[in-house]
Parts: structure tokens; sequence; C-alpha cells
């Protein structure tokens, strides 16, 4: 079953929500004014004949409202006519003007004037009613106390009974005065017609009609006619388009009862339905039941078109008229938006269906027109495309013209209008001399030209081999930056494999611990790592001495993004309090091979000022040394237990590209294993036999 949509009824039966409209008895027309004013119809009807506005001397009656009402003129109980009453609100306007030469006049004035407050306003009221069947104009005269006069204040209303009008007419409605103190008031009205329940039960014409309902389903829309199987009707179907013009769409004789059926996509919002009875002079009553319909809105801006009229005319082809505006517009060759061109076409409403011309000397394939409704885009065509080819590399010039002969230039681009000899980076100010150079030289076209200035169209192709020029060395540079990109990024990768820089310093307390920390740093060589220790050095501290080769060691490691390794010591614990406490003679009491004495100059300075944090990381064996027993001032950066915090230890000297966490501890375990023979070593009671061990690549390397 079809789902209501919309319902309207043109038949027999009354909506009991809609009440009866009040009814006329007689011919006669009446006039009737609010308590405390009197009034009076003049007999027959005038010519209406505004005249000129005139000022007022003093206070004096003007119109302020117009109000309508719908009655019922009856000449008997069910033939009735349709009929309009006007109350007409009246207010007081300007004020009582005092004697201008007091002295001359004297009591005289005085007393004139206080006559003249006393007495009564009085005005002649004028009415007009006028619609394509009737045109009426009748004259109120209307009195008011002057206790009621009161200067800017309302009086009251006068009400006349009533102007007759045709059904579905438009009635336009006038009051003003005579004279006239200011323009003339005017209401438009739209009456009803046989669909409206008010009327329809005692106008005699409206009984015969159908009863019409529309309804949608899915796509579809339903128009349902249902009347008896004798009665022949007319039904047509109609565009009703601009200024009330007419284009008949679909027209058919038939016999009731019908269903007829609309696709979705013909509903456009000035489609209407006019249905009448097959006899002599009946009422033929039309809806349109599609102007608020959102698919018929959607529809109709798809119906619409542009067309281009040669040679330089436009139109706009559409069933409806269109709340649109449109202006001329720029697309440039680039694409982004098209620019709209107020000189020489300014945004204006369009009428549609009506040809129009472009106020140009040449068209352009550039050159397009955009159609907006409520400053949306709606419709956008480069009109000339069809007839001269695709959209052209031209820049559009525009020329303003001023007083006295000023004149200036500027560029159409997508960031704005830009002057032709600013300082700017854009193309058409790099391009700005040679821009002007062509233009002086006749090979830009010119598309408009008035008073106020002109458009031109100059060629860009020729500068455009300049740019891809331009465009190939910047890709040759770029091929070149990533090349060296490339360089660089594999020697970051063979330095990856050759393993990060690590220094390991350390306090030499005995022979067992060193055996540890050639194991230690045997291990960490195998991960890789690039290990650094004086084990492995004895020749060069013996040369060069434990300071030197400290700064050349620790400079060259944090230079390859390297770490500085701190392996923590009950030895090296103490001489880090020593050196807090007095640092000369903490050195002096060390041996000349001892590194780790000679680093506390340049370590501890590091941590005191903040430089620690990703140069250094913290280590101790957990069965040499307990945690508390490092220095507060190394807790900036990580201190970490061997072996039960070896993956953390690993992870921090490997540093950004931390391989995968199976890697990882695979990593760990193998370390752990290479120390847990040497530490238990390290750990025997004394008086048990030692095992050897390996202090580096080469061993036993103590020369």
């Amino acid at each position: 079953m079809p789902v209501p949509w919309f319902l309207l009824s043109l038949a027999l039966g009354r909506s009991p929500a809609v009440l009866p409209l009040e009814r006329l008895v007689g011919p006669q027309n009446t006039a009737r004014c609010s308590p405390g004013l009197s009034c009076h119809l003049w007999d027959g009807d005038l010519l209406c004949l505004p005249g000129n506005i005139v000022s007022p001397s003093g206070p004096v009656l003007v119109p302020t409202h117009l109000q309508t009402e719908l009655m019922l003129r009856c000449h008997q109980e069910t033939d009735c006519d349709l009929c309009v009453r006007v109350a007409v609100h009246l207010a007081v306007h300007g004020h009582w003007q005092e004697p201008k030469d007091e002295e001359q006049f004297g009591r005289a004035g005085d007393s004139e004037l206080e006559e003249a407050r006393n007495a009564s306003l009085q005005a002649q009221v004028v009415l007009s009613f006028n619609s394509y069947t009737t045109a009426r104009c009748v004259l109120l005269e209307v009195k008011v106390p002057a206790a009621f006069v009161q200067p800017g204040q309302s009086v009251g209303s006068v009400v006349f009974d009533c102007f007759e009008a045709a059904l579905g007419a438009e009635v336009q409605i006038w009051s003003y005065t005579q004279p006239m103190y200011q323009k003339e008031l005017n209401f438009t009205q739209q009456l009803p017609d046989c669909k409206g329940h008010e009327v329809r039960d005692s106008i005699q014409s409206c009984w015969a009609l159908p009863w019409l309902n529309v309804s949608a389903d899915g796509d579809d829309v339903y128009l349902v006619l249902d009347v008896s199987k004798e009665q022949h009707f007319g039904l047509s179907l109609y565009w009703n388009q601009v200024e009330n013009s007419v284009k008949h769409w679909w027209h058919r004789n038939l016999t009731g009862p019908q269903n007829i059926t609309l696709n979705h996509t013909d509903l456009v919002p000035c489609l209407c339905i006019q249905v009448w009875p097959l006899e002599p002079d009946s009422t033929r009553t039309s809806i349109c039941p599609f102007r608020k319909d959102a698919r018929a809105h959607r529809n109709l801006w798809r119906a619409a078109q542009l067309q281009l009229l040669p040679p330089r005319g436009w139109r706009l082809d559409a069933p409806c008229s269109l709340p649109a505006e449109a202006t001329l517009c720029w697309q440039a060759l680039g694409g982004g938006p098209c620019q709209p061109l107020v000189p020489p076409m300014t945004r204006e409403n369009v009428t549609v269906n009506k040809a129009l011309e472009f106020p140009l000397l040449e068209g352009h394939p550039n050159l397009c027109v955009q159609v907006s409704s409520w400053e949306k885009l709606q419709l956008q065509e480069c009109l000339w495309s069809d007839s001269l080819g695709p959209l052209k590399d031209d820049m559009l010039l525009v020329e303003t013209r001023g007083p006295q002969d000023n004149r200036s230039l500027c560029a159409l681009e997508p960031s704005g209008c830009t002057p032709l000899l600013s300082r700017t980076t854009t193309m058409a100010a790099h391009l700005g001399e040679h821009l002007l150079q062509d233009l002086q030289s006749g090979q830009c076209l010119q598309l408009w030209n008035d008073d106020l200035g002109a458009l031109w169209a100059c060629p860009m192709n020729k500068y455009t081999h300049q740019r891809w020029a331009l465009v190939w060395l910047a890709c040759l540079l770029f091929a070149a930056v990533l090349f060296l990109l490339l360089l660089l990024k594999k020697g970051h990768v063979k330095a990856a494999a050759r393993g990060r820089a690590a220094l390991l310093l350390y306090s030499a307390d005995d022979e067992g611990f060193e055996c540890l920390v050639g194991a230690l740093a045997s291990a960490l060589c195998q991960l890789p790592l690039r290990v650094a220790v004086d084990l492995w050095s004895r020749r060069e501290l013996s040369a060069h001495g434990p300071l030197a080769w400290f700064h050349a060691q620790r400079r060259q490691t944090l230079q390859e993004g390297g770490v500085v390794i701190l392996l923590f010591s009950p030895g090296a614990v103490a001489l880090c309090h020593e050196w807090l406490q007095d640092r000369a003679s903490a050195l002096g009491a060390h041996s000349a091979h001892d590194a780790f004495a000679a680093s506390l100059n340049c370590v501890l300075p590091d941590f005191l000022q903040g430089r620690a944090p990703g140069r250094y990381v913290g280590a101790y064996f957990d069965s040499l040394l307990r945690p508390d027993a490092v220095p507060a001032l190394f807790r900036a950066v990580p201190v970490l237990a061997l072996p039960s915090q070896l993956p953390d230890f690993l992870r921090a000297l490997q540093g950004p590209g931390i391989p995968h966490p199976g890697r990882l501890g695979d990593r760990a375990e193998q370390v752990s294993q290479a120390l847990q023979p040497v530490l238990d070593s390290c750990l025997r009671p004394p008086g048990t036999p030692e095992t050897g061990c390996e202090m580096g690549p080469e061993k036993g390397d103590r020369t």
C-alpha cells in the first residue's frame, strides 16, 4: 500500500478541525469602527487617484496596518461567494505647531491653538481592491474625538465588509488617505480555491470536483482520483514558470476513478496539477504540491542547463524559475577554483529560459559561467570549450582605470590579482616585465573593454618551456641530494654493522676483577659492540699516559655516537668518594696504568653539570657490590646490575634500532654464559686453585 505523503481533498466532506467562515447575508457593503470612533461609508465606488504626498500642518490620521479575514457572502444557505473583510488600523501622525511669532499674535494665537486641540480629527480613508476579475475603490470617513488624539498613538480601526473575489485569485489591497500624508499601505493575499475545507461546502461550483490524493511509494508518486465511474473530468500536469507563465506537460480527459503514476525524477517544484469536471463553465482548481519537496529541488538543478547562443549570448534552461545568481569566471589551465570576474559581469539574478548577452569583445575557452543559489555553487560551464577547444595556458591581465587616466595592471592568479611589478614570489610577479612587453607588442587578446577597465588574455606557452627547464634542473638536484642521502645511509648501515662504540672504564681492584672485566669486554665484542678498554691498550697507556689515552678514546666514542660504560666496584666507589673529598690525593694514590682514576677529572664534571644522560651507562656486579653503594651522583644515568639485568644493560648499550626482544634475550644469555665461570672464580674462597682467564682478544696482553 502506498504511504500517505501529501493528502489534498478537492471534493465533498468537511474536516472537523477547520472552523467555518463567517457568513454575510445580502449584497450590502458596510463599515464599522472601534469604540469611540465614528465612520461613514460613501455610496458607490470611486476612481482611485492617490496623488502626491503632502506635509501636514498638524496632527492627522494615517493608516498603519492592514488586516484581512475571509468570509462568505451568501444569497441562499448553500449559494455563497468568497468575500474579503479588510480592517484598517489608524494612528495619529504629526503634532501641533506653535505660533512662530508669539508677540505678534499674543492671546489670539493661543486661543486658536487651544480650539484646534479640542477639535476632533477627521480623515478620508481610501481602500483599493484588485484581482484579475475585480477592481474596486471605496471611501471611508472616520472621525476621532479630541480625547483620542495623542501624536504617535494608535486610535483604533475601521472595518469594511466586504470585497467579493474569485476562488484561487491573488488580490492586492492598498490603503491611503485623501490627501496623502505618507506612502500608501499595500497587502497581497492568495485566496483559497476549492481545495480549502472552509469554502468548498458552501460554494456550489466546488461540489463537482473530484477527490485527489497525492501519495508516494518508494521512487513512484501516485495521483489517485476517487470519483464515480460515470463522471468525466479533465486532468492536466503543467509547469508554473516565471511570471505565472504556464508550460503544459501532460493533459488527458478521463473517466473516474483513475490512478496515475509519476516517477520521482519527474518532480520539480513548479509541477502543478489541474483538475476540472468536463462541464460548461466548470471551475478549475490547481495545486502545486511539490514546492517544498527536497527531491523536486534536486531534480530541478539536475535538469538545469547552461547553453551558449552565438555569437556572445547564453541562456539558463530550467523547467521552473530558480533563485539563482550568475557571474563570469576565469578557469586556469592548472586547475583550482574558477575565479569570479566582477567586471565585466556583476553577480546578478538570473531569469531562466531567457537569452542573455555577455558584455565581451571576444570569446575564450577559459571563460566560464557560474550559477549559484544561496551562496552555494550549483552549475559551472565553460561555454566556449566546444567551439574554441580545450583550456589554454593563458594569463588573464586585469586593467583598472581610475580618474585622470590612472591605470593599473594585475594578473589573476589563484592567490588573487597580483600587480605585475610587485616583489612577491608568484609567477606573475616574476614575469611581470615580460607580460607588459607582450601586452604592448599586441600579443595579448583583449576580451573586454569599457570605461572601468579591460581584460587581456596573454599566452604563456613560451614561458612554459622555461618552467620545464627549471623543473628538470630541480629534478636533477633532487636526484643528487637523494643519492648523497643514500650514500650517507649506507655509511650509517656499515657503521651499524661494525657495532656501536663503547668505552669501558673500571678500577683495577685486583687481578681477579681485571679477569672479570676482560671476560665482559670480550663478550660484548660478540654482540657486536666495538669495545675500548685499557686492558687491551697497555702499550698506549705506557706511551701517552692514562689521561691522554682516556681523552682520545672518550672523544672518538662520543663523536661516533657511542657510550661510556662506568663499571663500579668497591675500589671504584672508594675512588669516587676520595675524588669528591680531595681530588689531588685521589689521583696521586693510583698507578700510571689506572685509566679510571685519570678519567674522574672529566667524568664527574659531566655528571655535576648535567651532561651525562645519553652518554654514560653505569653497571656493577650484584655479587660484588650492593646497589646502594653506588654514589647518588651517578644515578642520573641507568645503573644496572650484572648479570641479573643483562637485557636492560644490552638495550642501553645498543641505543636506537633495538633488535627483536627474542634476539636481545639470546644475546643476554650468551654474555651471561661467558661471565658466569669467571664470576664464580672471583668468588671462590682463598686457597682454591685458580683457573685461567682470558682478558681479551690477545690472551694475557699486559705488556
